[in-house]
């Protein structure tokens, strides 16, 4: 029975880690897509060029919408786990702002407000 058990163990402890890896790699998923859309959100608030700001807005929003997916990606992943309250990532890892009509300057965020935060996630 010991080395049946220990082969039992061994896959178990194998599953474990696959698990987290898997957990760790939609969290950097969710993060590279964070940072490619706070750049994009940068891009934007610094455009003055009409064109370029037309050209940058779609850009934007496909980066949230990749953001919004690897962040279900992410929860689907902590679910599976066994994580069932989703606060910390709310917090750690929050969602884009959806573009806005009104005018944006330079040190403005998608939601037009006044940029306090840096644009980039560590």
């Amino acid at each position: 029975m010991s080395a049946r058990g220990g082969g039992l163990r061994r896959v178990e402890k194998e599953i474990v880690a696959e698990k987290a890896a898997a957990l760790g790699r939609a969290g950097e998923r969710l993060e590279q897509a964070l940072a490619e859309g706070a750049e994009l959100d940068a891009r934007l608030a610094a455009a003055s060029d009409p064109h370029e700001r037309a050209r940058l807005g779609p850009a934007y929003e496909q980066a949230r919408a990749r953001a919004a997916s690897e962040r279900l990606g992410l929860l689907i992943q902590r679910e599976a786990i066994g994580l069932r309250h989703h606060r910390i990532v709310d917090q750690q890892f929050p969602e884009p702002p959806p573009l806005t009509g009104g005018p944006r300057g330079p040190g403005t965020t998608a939601s037009g407000s006044a940029s306090t935060a840096p644009t980039t996630l560590s």
